[in-house]
Order: structure tokens, then sequence, then C-alpha cells
């Protein structure tokens, strides 16, 4: 379902990342761990084009994303079709970026709304059992400041939901909240996941990815120091950088 191939980022004179390779089933979750700038929130925004990569190509469900190709060279793509391209891709990010004037039924609908042009009627249906499938539907009517940190980032996922995307990016999704919200968010992940959605994770929370992820990547300046099955890398980790980052969490 997504693939990346040597992807490249720089910010200045500062290589981010440095040639990254890596491939997510369909349907399968994938945790990305590791130090605070380690190049993990900026893999995510080259992957549903928030930023385009200096180097390389990523590909969602067999599309180029923020690129085509022009006889022998990538050429970048309009904004329009990027934009299209991102409404595919669900992104969930450590602020949950609700539209404070609007309720969360009214957050849930404005993608779809607005982007899609979709019916009201059919719109506030889907909003409605959106809500519903994370424990919110009697608050529908709240507006943000009316509810809890954790209230909120599930009407974040629920309004990612709301355009039917193919895949999900949490980036960091708990970081910002108190530690007795946490597992409402991770609960409403777990049922994605055990729904079939395809997913990647940037995460602190070792837990969830032992018990959810399928793989794990451990990245460290900028490359993939190591990969594999969360039993294998969260408890027999190869390199003593993980072995150290282990130890510290």
């Amino acid at each position: 379902m997504i693939d990346l191939r040597g992807i490249r980022k720089s910010f200045d004179s500062v290589q981010i990342l440095k040639g990254i390779d890596y491939s997510v089933s369909r349907g399968s979750v994938s945790c990305l761990i590791g130090p605070s700038g380690s190049g993990k929130s900026t893999l995510l925004r080259c992957i549903n084009g928030l930023q385009l990569a200096d180097g390389g190509e990523v590909w969602v469900d067999g599309e180029l994303i923020g690129l085509r190709i022009e006889g022998d060279h990538l050429v970048p793509l309009p904004e329009k079709e990027l934009a299209d391209q991102r409404r595919q891709i669900g992104m969930v990010f450590q602020r949950f970026n609700l539209f404070p004037h609007m309720t969360a039924l009214d957050n849930v609908m404005a993608g779809p709304l607005r982007v899609h042009r979709a019916a009201k009627a059919e719109t506030r249906e889907l909003a409605m059992s959106l809500l519903e499938r994370v424990g919110l539907a009697a608050r529908s009517d709240y507006y943000p400041n009316e509810l809890s940190g954790g209230q909120q980032q599930r009407v974040a996922i629920a309004r990612a939901l709301a355009m039917r995307p193919k895949v999900m990016l949490f980036d960091e999704p708990t970081s910002a909240l108190d530690p007795e919200l946490v597992g409402e968010v991770l609960s409403v992940m777990r049922d994605l996941a055990a729904e079939g959605m395809t997913m990647i994770v940037v995460t602190h929370e070792m837990g969830f990815a032992r018990d959810v992820a399928d793989h794990v990547c451990f990245m460290d300046d900028g490359v993939i120091a190591e990969e594999g099955p969360p039993e294998t890398v969260l408890t027999r980790p190869r390199t003593a950088r993980a072995r150290e980052f282990l130890r510290q969490g």
C-alpha cells in the first residue's frame, strides 16, 4: 500500500532524511519509534505531500505522490492535483486542529461538504456514524472548548476518516494529552487496526507498538537503524542505539 524509495529531505543545510526505503503492506500497522529529531514526523509529511521530498519517490496504492513522470524526469504536480492526492491519505497530528467555531459534528462534516460537495443529509449521517464509532455521538453538538483533549483527538480521527482515506497517518497523536486521556485515543486506533485500516503511527507508546503493530521501525539520525516485528525490535534489539533508546523509555 505504501512504498518509499530513497526518500531524502533537508531543511537549509541540515539533512533530515538520508535515503529512506520502507514499505507498508495493505491492512497492516507500522509504528515508527526513535528519538526526537530522528526524522519520523518529516517522513510522515513527505508521505502525504505536506512536504515534498528532495529526492526519492513516495507511492501510495500504486500512485506516485506529489510528482508525475514526464519522459525521463519527475515533475512536481500542480497544487490542485497534489491536494486531490492528500485527501486519500488521512493524517492526525499531535495538536487536534479542530475548527473552534464548529461543533464536533460540523468539524467531521466539513471535509466531505467542502471538498467532495457531498449531500448534507448523507454527510450528516456519515459524520454521526463516525462520531459513534469513536464514542462521541452524545457530544456531537459540543464545541472543541467543551471537550477534553482526548475527546478532541477522537473528533480529529473521525474527521480524517470522513474523507474515506486509503491509509491513516498518526503523528504522535497522544503526546499532547494528559496521561489519563491517552487510553481512549489508543482504543480508537486499536479498533481501526482491527478493522484493517493501513496505518503508520509515530509513537512513544511502546505498549501500543508491542500489542498492535505488525512492524516496528526504529529511526535515528535520518535513517532506519533497525526494523522488524515488534517482539524482535522492542525486546531483542540488535543495535546499541535502539537498546539505549528503549532502556531510557
